[in-house]
């Protein structure tokens, strides 16, 4: 399954990078691009796990940069 979010809220390059690096290490995750530019991740995933999924996501979001704020589009 694919999904795009929207970050609002990301400081820097190195941050976008970094989260992506994490979120590509999570259970289930195929693949993870996160572009500072736009603010945008997009995800593809194991679909018989999202709800999951996605809560690990945001888990890793909000450890790694709290002021981040994640809307699925």
């Amino acid at each position: 399954m694919k999904m795009k979010f929207k970050l609002k809220g990301l400081d820097c390059a190195n941050c976008a990078a970094e989260l992506e690096r994490r979120i590509k290490k999570l259970e289930g995750i195929e693949s993870v691009s996160i572009s500072f530019m736009t603010e945008r991740m997009e995800l593809e995933f194991d679909d018989t796990k999202k709800e999951e999924i996605i809560k690990n996501i945001k888990k890793t979001i909000k450890d790694e940069e709290p002021d981040v704020t994640i809307e699925e589009m």
